[in-house]
């Protein structure tokens, strides 16, 4: 069986396992308490910190432990809007942030800064919705769908100039490395790098106001209340350090294998978009989108052959709408599959998706054949009826009689599928067909594309 799914949780670290084995042992007293038991934790829990905090690049006293990287940024965000709430309660974010950081920001005044095709943000769009009231900003260092680096430095230096400090996510990345510098609140989650589920960090820098909320508690510096899972942080901060020793030889290898994906992926399967910055990526992370296909059921498929994947497409058990990166993206989210890599993946293994991938896919493909499409002819139009019928049957019968319509003639698509909104117009840019937009119907939406070739 091949992991292909790091990006959601990296497979334990040989020495997080034995470094929790240890702990277990060893750091199971009260690290507050002053006898020989809890001293003993206590060092425990310093040497945790002090190594966890070379790896973030902060001062000791500016990390926190927490019992997520979702508290994390839960705690972050709420922290700094509590203690800057005399500026204002008005707070930045990117489209394409953790949904952590979007179900926190759906408590302020929110503003979202768009992306590029590649799922990147420009600094100046953090610029131009700067505001008086501007408390905080937010910006993940790499996105965990697609692997796009963002330019986290360029953003710093914007809200830096106006006195906002800039929240970082760096639960993808901070394995690889530091992030770049200018950050004033930094978060990250050990189950990213190969540590045990259940820790996380929370970096604040000294200056920056920060008002703890919930009931004051002594430990942690009142920002994460409860007894420390001491094994689990003892563990985190040592794989945290373990990979960072193996991180710059592994990556090198890791993006020569993803680039394979990302060069031949197109070849062996028509009808495939690759997704995200192809340079500035994280090393092990490839996404591609496939026409024509059930995301689940091709998960399915792969699982079968022994390969475990993860998509943002909407066709997942999990959901009825489209990953919303892949929405902000603008690309297709039908039949998506995100390839993440964990370290020390055998190059034997990427060989044997790329060998396997083709005929899972068309496989899919043929099991999804749609029927005839329900299609008529009004006013020069052909209709398309699609109502009911769940992605990605309408893309698949807008392809299937796009050919009967002269060139200059429209096709007109009817879908209550709200992945239709995304994947018609980029099944449109695909093909080299004209999107010319979306109009009300009685039910759902009526999707008008013309034919150009």
């Amino acid at each position: 069986m091949s992991y292909f799914d790091a990006a959601s949780g990296a497979p334990l670290h040989p020495i997080a396992r034995q470094a929790l084995l240890a702990a277990l042992d060893e750091g199971w007293a009260d690290p507050s308490r002053l006898y020989r038991e809890g001293r003993r934790a206590r060092l425990l829990l310093d040497a945790a910190r002090e190594a966890a905090a070379e790896a973030v690049g902060c001062r000791v006293d500016e990390l926190t432990f927490t019992s997520s990287g979702t508290r994390a940024v839960h705690s972050g965000i709420a922290g700094v809007m509590a203690g800057r709430r005399r500026i204002g309660r008005h707070l930045i974010v990117s489209a394409v942030e953790h949904s952590s950081v979007l179900h926190s920001a759906e408590l302020f005044d929110v503003t979202e800064v768009p992306v590029g095709r590649t799922g990147a943000v420009r600094a100046q769009s953090y610029a131009d919705v700067l505001r008086p009231d501007t408390a905080l900003a937010c910006l993940q260092s790499a996105n965990h769908e697609v692997g796009t680096v963002q330019p986290v430095g360029e953003v710093a230096g914007v809200c830096r100039e106006a006195g906002v400090p800039l929240l970082v996510d760096a639960a993808q990345s901070l394995g690889w490395g530091p992030v770049e510098e200018g950050w004033s609140v930094l978060t990250g989650s050990a189950h990213k790098w190969g540590g045990p589920s259940g820790v996380g960090l929370l970096a604040v820098r000294k200056g920056v106001r920060f008002s703890p909320q919930g009931p004051a508690d002594e430990r942690e510096s009142g920002r994460a209340p409860g007894f420390e899972n001491l094994p689990a942080i003892v563990a985190a901060a040592a794989s945290l350090r373990a990979v960072r020793a193996e991180a710059a030889q592994e990556a090198v290898r890791l993006r020569e294998l993803t680039e394979r994906i990302r060069t031949r992926v197109p070849q062996q399967v028509p009808d495939v978009e690759v997704v995200g910055d192809p340079t500035h990526r994280l090393p092990g992370l490839v996404t591609f989108s496939c026409l024509y296909v059930d995301g689940e059921t091709l998960l399915h498929a792969l699982d079968r052959e022994g390969f475990s994947v993860s998509s943002g497409s909407s066709c997942t058990s999990s959901t009825l709408t489209p990953s919303h990166v892949l929405k902000a993206m603008g690309v297709l989210s039908e039949g998506n599959v995100r390839v993440s890599l964990p370290m020390g993946t055998p190059e034997e293994d990427v060989d044997r998706f790329l060998a396997v991938l083709p005929g899972a896919v068309r496989a899919v493909r043929e099991q999804l054949g749609a029927a005839a499409p329900s299609a008529v002819v009004h006013e020069d139009t052909l209709v398309v009826d699609a109502l009911g019928k769940r992605c990605p049957i309408p893309v698949i019968e807008l392809a299937k009689v796009i050919g009967d319509v002269p060139v200059g003639g429209t096709v007109r698509v009817l879908s209550d599928d709200e992945a239709a909104r995304l994947d018609i117009p980029a099944w449109c840019e695909m093909r080299e067909q004209e999107y010319v937009g979306e109009e009300p119907s009685e039910r759902g939406t009526a999707y008008v594309i013309r034919r150009t070739s």
